[in-house]
């Protein structure tokens, strides 16, 4: 099984074999129901679509209601597609579990938002160093960006300049984390290291 969705329950430390210690983030990943499974002759390529997490019904569209009705399940809040899962051998209304989905893996790539910043300047956004320090006479720019351009020509600012802007909230993806153990009776997968997110927010694993 190649993926699974999931949620971030927080951060963690244990301890391996040798008494190192080893800070990881705990994930409640599935259990997730199989709502649709694409194939190549009726869609024109071939996935399996896992939906995961309670939501109520009266903040569900009626289309979507019936979309979850069809594969036999309760609404739910988050809905992902994955391509690289073998429709052969899953069917409408399957239940994955994370012992089902990397009960062998040891390494897994994890997608998820990142935490949002807000607003934020060139120095905190950028990593910029500033104008100057605070002698000759300068009081008020030492964290704006400085020059944006040319003046004369072509007398415009080019796109992809780097400015003041909205910060975070991104889909990161990260690549292989190590699997420390999964805890299958509580659906939970442990994973070195940290994951992109906030506590709750949702993550996508693949395996």
């Amino acid at each position: 099984m190649p993926g699974l969705i999931g949620r971030k329950i927080g951060m963690t430390s244990v301890f391996d074999a040798d008494g190192k210690n080893i800070p990881c983030t705990v994930i409640e990943a599935g259990p997730c129901v199989v709502t649709q499974v694409r194939t190549e002759e009726k869609d024109g390529y071939a996935a399996v679509q896992l939906a995961y997490g309670e939501t109520n019904p009266k903040h569900t569209s009626k289309a979507l209601q019936g979309h979850f009705k069809k594969a036999g399940t309760t609404p739910k809040k988050k809905v992902v597609e994955f391509k690289s899962f073998d429709t052969s051998k899953v069917k409408l209304g399957d239940t994955i579990t994370v012992a089902d989905a990397f009960g062998k893996a040891q390494w897994i790539d994890v997608v998820g938002i990142s935490k949002g910043k807000g607003f934020q300047g060139v120095v905190k956004r950028y990593h910029f160093a500033g104008i100057g320090g605070t002698t000759h006479g300068q009081s008020d720019r030492l964290r704006h960006p400085g020059s944006m351009g040319a003046s004369s020509w072509p007398s415009r600012v080019f796109p992809g300049q780097r400015m003041a802007g909205h910060m975070g909230s991104d889909r990161v993806k990260i690549f292989n984390l190590e699997v420390i153990k999964i805890i299958p009776e509580n659906n939970l997968i442990l994973l070195k290291g940290s994951v992109p997110g906030a506590t709750g927010s949702y993550i996508t694993l693949e395996d």
